[in-house]
């Protein structure tokens, strides 16, 4: 066991030829040039009179997203593009970067469509489904025993 932790920890020393090889790793990383594609993260709470949707989308901003319901599907999506220039004497470097995702999903009939609201703040955006005024008269009912 011990054996397997100081394996992992060489593999985590940087070596001489990192150094050398440093501009062509940064692109050929073990993701797709270096950058992690993720979906992000999402919990779906159920209140007494809504559903919350929360999406852990750190570093965006509220107009980067673009929510669209369609029917009973509400899709979540986000596109940015980022362009870096790098100039020195000798050479001339540019990066670009394109990141997009998108989220779907299928919203019970008890959900007021026209009353959905969304923030976005300290990286998180929510987003609020609220219930039907019917449905929430419907939520709880108690049965007697005959």
């Amino acid at each position: 066991m011990s054996t397997l932790a100081v394996s992992k920890k060489m593999e985590s020393f940087p070596t001489v030829f990192d150094d050398f090889f440093k501009p062509w790793n940064e692109w050929f990383d073990k993701s797709m040039f270096g950058r992690t594609m993720n979906v992000p993260a999402v919990n779906i709470t159920e209140q007494d009179n809504q559903y919350m949707v929360t999406l852990a989308a750190p570093g965006l901003k509220k107009d980067d997203f673009k929510i669209d319901v369609d029917g009973n599907i509400i899709t979540i999506s986000t596109e940015k593009e980022e362009t870096k220039e790098e100039k020195e004497k000798s050479y001339t470097r540019k990066e670009y970067n394109y990141s997009t995702f998108s989220r779907s999903f299928t919203l019970p009939e008890e959900i007021n469509k026209e009353k959905i609201e969304a923030k976005y703040e300290n990286g998180e955006l929510h987003i609020s489904l609220p219930r039907k005024e019917e449905a929430r008269k419907n939520l709880s009912k108690h049965i007697a025993v005959k």
